[in-house]
């Protein structure tokens, strides 16, 4: 990646107990708070599964973004393991602090196992106070089962709180629904935000596509080949199912050779999609059954890929090809006020809304040979453009995770189309797929 992306993720500043105000930019790494995370260790069994805590806790937090990691080589030989440790003269909080470990928080604590349960004391300490009392900002107890799901469970939990005093969301529950060809078919599937987990979703043995979740987290909509009874040739039709239980739900799609790219408002009450019901695609919003549509774009070319804005649910991207080549545009949720966002070059494609409805994301080939897609930001307010990937491959679909720091991509570099993480500045790029291609990530928050 080239560039230093100047991208402000944090609205607002989070006031701690000691009235440090804390302003998180991934795009200047030596501006984020410091935290030091030494090894965690483990009474009696528990200590089998510390391993997989330290993991998993590190990468919680090393992955968010949010605050830069001290270097465990310059860690104090002593550890400690609760806060009357800090009566030790080995391990004062300006050992953290200072020199050479320059530490802003320091999170600590030990796991024990109480019947059958493991059970994690963890500590987050301001080291910048000079006493113990003053510097704790977090001192809970989380539990969890006796095994690695355990220890992942509560690693996840830690970090989640010490996150949230940093104004972040956690990903934790989170899930990324995309196409993937492992079954044999283009299937719907779903994995936990990091890779792991990954559940078949749907079973058509046909072709599914263009998912999108409500944003409770309980509907998920795609545009599917599948043959529907009565037919004898299939269409491409929206189809809706619960996230829960897996039982489709109906909607009327108009009678027409293509219906799809479905999204969901945010008010989880209509459902925007596009439509060959004339000649072109167009787009059309109707309610969560298919009633009460109504046509929102009305040109001879085609206009697919509606995204409404999370935050204001009024204004709404879409790719149209009404100037030529296809461009992104934003219109009204009624189709009013249309402007075109890019500048006419290349071919652009996938717009997806950040979660403050600040930022866009989409693929583009700003005049680069065709195909040659790459992920590019745009702040809304100033329309400028900005790239995140280059000479890596075709890099499509990008998509923001809920807390606002990440996007979801898919990218084909060699043989196999791939999904893909990385923070706004494009950063931090981790592959989170492997088996078989998979592509049009889509990142749902946990189910509320």
């Amino acid at each position: 990646m080239k560039g230093i992306v100047t991208v402000l993720l944090l609205a607002s500043c989070l006031v701690l107990a000691q009235d440090r105000d804390l302003v998180v930019d991934v795009s200047k790494t030596a501006s984020r708070p410091t935290i030091a995370v030494p090894e965690f260790h483990g009474a009696g069994a528990a200590q089998a599964e510390m391993s997989t805590f330290n993991a998993t806790f590190w990468s919680e937090i090393a992955d968010s973004g949010a605050l830069k990691m001290a270097p465990k080589d310059l860690f104090p030989t002593f550890i400690p393991q609760q806060p009357a440790d800090f009566k030790l003269g080995g391990a004062a909080l300006g050992q953290w602090y200072g020199p050479p470990v320059n530490a802003n928080y320091l999170a600590f604590g030990y796991a024990s196992v109480q019947d059958t349960t493991l059970v994690l004391y963890g500590w987050l300490f301001n080291v910048g106070q000079p006493d113990p009392v003053a510097a704790k900002l977090i001192g809970k107890l989380y539990y969890g089962t006796l095994d690695s799901a355990g220890a992942k469970k509560v690693a996840r939990e830690f970090a989640a709180d010490i996150l949230r005093q940093f104004g972040v969301k956690s990903l934790t529950g989170s899930k990324i629904y995309f196409v993937s060809d492992r079954s044999k078919f283009r299937e719907i599937w779903s994995m936990d935000y990091d890779g792991s987990n990954p559940q078949q979703v749907t079973n058509h043995k046909s072709t599914s596509r263009h998912p999108a979740v409500s944003a409770d987290a309980r509907i998920l909509a795609y545009t599917s080949l599948a043959l529907r009874p009565g037919e004898k040739v299939p269409n491409w039709q929206v189809m809706l199912q619960s996230t829960e239980t897996g039982k489709r739900l109906p909607f009327n799609n108009p009678v027409a050779p293509t219906n799809g790219w479905p999204e969901f408002a945010p008010s989880g009450q209509r459902l925007l999609f596009a439509s060959t019901l004339t000649d072109w695609a167009q787009v059309y919003s109707a309610n969560l059954d298919g009633s009460d549509r109504r046509r929102l774009t009305n040109t001879n070319a085609i206009d697919v890929s509606p995204r409404v804005n999370p935050k204001t649910g009024n204004d709404v991207l879409f790719i149209s090809g009404r100037s030529g080549t296809q461009q992104l545009w934003r219109m009204n949720i009624d189709g009013g006020d249309l402007e075109m966002l890019t500048n006419g070059q290349g071919e652009v494609a996938n717009p997806a809304w950040s979660p403050d409805g600040r930022l866009i994301a989409f693929s583009w080939t700003q005049g680069y040979e065709l195909g040659g897609f790459n992920i590019f930001i745009m702040d809304i307010a100033n329309r400028k453009p900005i790239q995140l990937t280059k000479d890596s491959g075709v890099n499509e679909n990008p998509w923001f995770a809920p807390d606002g720091l990440h996007i979801v991509f898919s990218s084909k570099r060699g043989a196999s189309t791939q999904i893909f993480t990385m923070l706004l500045d494009g950063t931090n790029v981790r592959a989170i797929t492997q088996t078989g291609n998979n592509m049009q990530p889509v990142w749902a928050a946990a189910l509320q």
